[in-house]
């Protein structure tokens, strides 16, 4: 008897007709069982049943308080860190929605300046001046640090020269990609 042979509505099945695998015949697994539950997730993650995670409404992200003047940055809010390794940071939560890399490790970043003040200057390029993102990437760059613990002002300004190649990008993000 072939395989198609099994299926023909013509033929009837006998039990030695029954395909089967690893000694087990469909017709003989008997009623079905239910499902074990499924173990709970780690906090932050999310199951399939409550649907696509919900990014938090503009706006609403926390924003860390300002240090005291005066404090030092450890101190201040509880983040530790100076206010570029605090600026760095949220760089690196930036990403071109292209690639998979945030823009600090892509070399996006050619220049952050840090005040006596804490007056943030970053210079920043794109991978292209067609890029799609070039009128939303520096704006949410700039609102980002501006919620950084004790920065007081934000200027970002976007470069074209040097022109962005891969041989900026650092070399975890040419590993995450696969560029080597």
């Amino acid at each position: 008897m072939g395989i198609f042979d099994m299926f023909s509505k013509d033929k009837k099945t006998e039990p030695s007709d029954r395909m089967s695998i690893g000694g087990l015949s469909k017709l003989d697994a008997g009623p079905a069982r239910p499902a074990a539950p499924a173990p709970p997730l780690p906090p932050g993650m999310f199951s399939p049943a409550d649907g696509p995670p919900r990014l938090p409404a503009p706006g609403t992200e926390p924003v860390a308080p300002a240090p005291a003047v005066g404090a030092p940055a450890s101190d201040a809010a509880g983040v530790s860190g100076t206010v570029e390794e605090r600026v760095v940071g949220v760089l690196k939560t930036c990403f071109d929605p292209e690639i998979p890399v945030n823009i600090y490790e892509l070399g996006l970043i050619y220049e952050i300046k840090v005040d006596a003040a804490s007056a943030v200057a970053v210079k920043m390029t794109l991978t292209s001046p067609m890029c799609p993102v070039a009128g939303s990437l520096p704006p949410e760059v700039e609102g980002k640090i501006k919620k950084v613990a004790g920065v007081t002002a934000v200027k970002v300004e976007l470069v074209w020269d040097p022109p962005w190649t891969p041989a900026l990008m650092s070399e975890a993000a040419k590993l995450q990609l696969n560029m080597f």
